[in-house]
């Protein structure tokens, strides 16, 4: 393992994060403190409790999970991107590094920034509601698992785009829809029959439940199948990645 080329993506990576810091880290927090004023504040007060839980603390898993989902995408994707739109890939492919370590390389630092933001989210959460993580492990391994993977999925999305428009079609059309639509203001619960056992089928749902019953230990499916389906996801990626490194799909052409 070429550890001083993961490495050196990764620190790359990181002090790019830190030239646009406020693209970065403090957009995506501004934006997130916005929506705990919106719907924490303003609207939560005239909303009761949901399982017990005050309607601003409730939302909290489910913005970070907004919040990290985008990010990890985003990252990751810019990424891989850019280094092929300016041509600079065939410096990092010739170089004595294999496609696992620059997986590593770049999904690690996408993932650090996700979790990094995470953590800063939950603690200025913490400024408008009272929190309380009950199962902190289970809170890290969700945060970690989900940055990972979501970094994973962002990091093939920029190898199959062959333009700024499609980095920003699946994103945007189909993980921001269903982040919103997977539970991250509501409990699915709250829904008639028929749009319960319709967001079942929205993958999101699983991961903001997951990630909820660290918190309050309330949740709209099992804890068990939050963690199948988070394995589930990040074995998917893991498996197109093996393809993609094996037939050198948009990496050799």
């Amino acid at each position: 393992m070429n550890y001083r080329g993961i490495w050196s993506i990764y620190k790359f990576e990181m002090a790019r994060t830190f030239r646009t810091i406020g693209q970065s880290i403090a957009a995506p927090v501004i934006s997130t403190v916005l929506y705990f004023i919106v719907f924490g504040s303003a609207i939560g007060s005239r909303i009761s409790d949901i399982d017990g839980v005050p309607y601003g603390a409730f939302i909290v898993p489910g913005l970070i999970m907004l919040t990290i989902l985008g990010q990890s995408i985003s990252n990751a994707s810019f990424g891989i991107y850019f280094p092929r739109f300016t041509g600079t890939i065939y410096e990092i492919l010739s170089a004595p590094l294999s496609f696992l370590e620059i997986t590593i390389g770049y999904v690690g630092a996408a993932a650090t920034k996700s979790i990094v933001i995470g953590l800063i989210v939950l603690f200025t959460a913490g400024f408008f509601v009272p929190l309380e993580v009950q199962h902190p492990f289970w809170m890290a391994f969700f945060l970690v698992m989900t940055c990972v993977t979501f970094s994973l999925l962002g990091f093939i999305i920029g190898i199959w785009a062959d333009g700024f428009e499609k980095l920003q079609l699946i994103p945007l059309l189909i993980v921001t829809p269903l982040t919103f639509l997977g539970g991250s203001f509501y409990s699915i619960t709250m829904l008639p029959a028929f749009w319960q056992k319709l967001s079942l089928l929205n993958p999101v749902v699983y991961l903001i439940s997951g990630f909820r019953w660290s918190f309050y230990e309330s949740s709209d499916v099992s804890l068990m199948t939050s963690l199948i389906m988070i394995l589930v996801f990040l074995l998917l990626c893991i498996a197109v990645l093996a393809w993609i490194f094996k037939t050198g799909y948009r990496l050799k052409s």
